[in-house]
């Protein structure tokens, strides 16, 4: 806020910041600079890729014109947690994101590289809807060859120790010998030198699970010596969350690294209460002088594969181990009492969420199962006459996938406690789609089109859970500062012109589970980089996103 009454009693000072013409003045709009104070009212200037100025712009002219009354203006949102990893290829629009004021798009969880030969053609040969040429090896090249074919928004992504675990050792359930982890090590400096944010897993699925506390914090100090970020899908989030706090905070501490906590929550009925624990565990760690922050999602369901119904060493070798595995009359009865569960040594996502009728079937590969889509599996199973475990059984081996599913876990109240949290910033866990071609072919989680319409919409303006520019703060200015973003998640001038123009008091998210493909109301304008991708109410076609590199890129 001081540096927005600096700006305007300079720009009343200076006659000449009055007469100069820009590409873009958005005018008369009510400017949230994205620090979380009191909005102003203020014209922007837009200079190219950049914010030129902010204050009385009346007598300044512009090529492109914006009357932004009634309307607030705000830094671009930060996906702090998002999957268009490969729905950029389909669609670089990344409309249902770009629809919630989404400027930049952060990849975490797994990564695209590095990619060693086996791992090209798994991934090439297990794509589903979204068809794509894997013509890359490096993380970096990955990220290139997206930014080339022509994106809206920004990307930015960590690296994975999976991928680099994957690359080096494959997807045994070994420990890596020295040299191995020599050369994981290699591979982690070799993406933060390619622009990477730094490291990071999803701990509770193969190959990341089989990853010890010891090997991560030797590749977390790699990242670290780059001024990398360390995040992480714990462990768990459910019986064992306490303890997989511990491990992050253990990570973060010996590798010396600030830590983000992936999609924060407390998952199954058993769990709801272990969150109140979590907080305060983060907020001593905070007060003691670590960096942990944290993002989440805004719904009570978390998808995932279905996989996640079986213990993760039934995957040691990879995929189609566990394909084979469940052909097996004998590994499947055993799965069968497994699915059924409260395990202590692994996620089972199953029995935490209560069994088939909270568990939505949301994509498959196969056209001839397709039908079930939209589904749960209480309901697909009584139309196939077995039990839900044989059925999940069958439906893997299928459609030889991972099957998407959603998994009702979490609750209603810890959600509004996360939301209100000044250190958890918000990821959709999503793709980025449009509501056309082969996206209509899977559900996605209503999550992809509506979950920053519901932190400024619901909660924000409905339920009051926080603040406007609160809001905007933790969807802007959090997830920018604790990635080291340069000249991204504010309203300053000399800083990126990611700008958003909305109603305050139209946002609004309509995607439901039944019907997700729904774009999220009230976006007006949309920039990236200084470029409108959305303008007036309508996508505009132009591909302004950049690669955004973390803090150890070299060129």
């Amino acid at each position: 806020m001081r540096n927005l009454i600096c700006f305007l009693f300079i720009c009343a000072s200076v006659a000449s910041c009055s007469t100069k013409h820009y590409d873009t003045i958005i005018r008369n709009g009510l400017v949230y600079d994205g620090n979380g104070g009191e909005p102003v009212k203020a014209d922007i200037a837009i200079q190219n890729d950049t914010i030129a100025l902010i204050g009385d712009l009346s007598k300044a002219t512009a090529k492109n014109e914006i009357d932004a009354k009634g309307m607030a203006i705000a830094p671009g949102f930060i996906n702090m947690m998002g999957h268009s990893e490969e729905s950029l290829f389909q669609d670089g629009r990344a409309q249902s994101d770009v629809r919630q004021g989404v400027t930049t798009e952060i990849f975490g969880e797994l990564s695209f590289g590095p990619l060693n030969e086996k791992m090209k053609n798994q991934l090439q040969n297990g794509q589903s809807d979204i068809k794509y040429k894997v013509e890359w090896n490096t993380l970096g090249e990955y990220m290139q060859v997206l930014e080339k074919k022509g994106i809206a928004p920004n990307i930015a992504t960590f690296v994975g120790s999976g991928a680099v675990r994957q690359y080096v050792i494959g997807e045994a359930n070994v420990a890596p010998t020295p040299a191995q982890l020599d050369s994981m090590k290699l591979l982690v400096g070799q993406a933060m030198q390619e622009g990477a944010l730094g490291l990071t897993n999803a701990l509770i699925y193969p190959v990341d699970f089989f990853a010890k506390t010891d090997e991560l914090i030797a590749l977390a100090k790699e990242a670290s010596k780059y001024g990398g970020t360390y995040s992480s899908h714990m462990r768990s989030e459910g019986n064992h969350l306490l303890e997989a706090v511990e491990e992050l905070m253990t990570i973060s501490k010996e590798a010396n690294i600030p830590a983000e906590i992936f999609h924060l929550k407390a998952a199954g009925k058993n769990n709801w209460g272990k969150m109140d624990s979590v907080i305060k565990r983060v907020e001593r760690a905070r007060k003691e002088g670590m960096d942990i922050t944290a993002d989440m999602y805004t719904y009570l369901a978390g998808a995932t594969g279905m996989t996640s119904a079986f213990p993760p060493t039934l995957q040691d070798g990879g995929f189609g181990k566990l394909r084979e595995r469940l052909q097996d009359p004998k590994i499947r009865k055993a799965m069968a009492i497994a699915m059924n569960t409260n395990a202590q040594d692994w996620e089972n996502l199953y029995n935490g969420s209560g069994g088939a009728e909270h568990v939505l079937l949301l994509g498959f590969k196969q056209d001839s199962l397709k039908k079930y889509t939209g589904k749960t599996l209480a309901e697909v199973a009584k139309l196939r006459n077995k039990s839900p475990e044989e059925t999940v059984m069958d439906l893997i081996v299928q459609d030889s996938t991972r099957v998407g599913v959603a998994y009702f876990l979490m609750n209603e109240d810890n959600v509004k406690k996360q939301v209100a949290l000044p250190w958890v910033s918000f990821g959709s866990d999503e793709g980025s789609y449009t509501t056309e071609g082969v996206f209509l072919k899977s559900n996605a989680h209503p999550r992809a089109y509506g979950n920053f319409a519901r932190v400024t919409g619901h909660y924000s303006r409905d339920e009051k859970v926080l603040s406007l520019q609160a809001a905007i703060q933790k969807l802007a200015n959090l997830p920018a500062k604790h990635l080291k973003l340069q000249k991204r998640g504010e309203i300053k001038t000399g800083y990126f012109a990611d700008l958003i123009v909305f109603d305050p008091a139209k946002v609004k998210d309509n995607a439901t589970y039944e019907k997700p493909h729904q774009y999220a109301e009230g976006m007006k304008d949309v920039f990236v980089n200084g470029i409108a991708v959305f303008k007036n109410g309508e996508p505009t076609g132009n591909a302004a996103g950049r690669f955004v590199k973390g803090p150890g890129f070299k060129k």
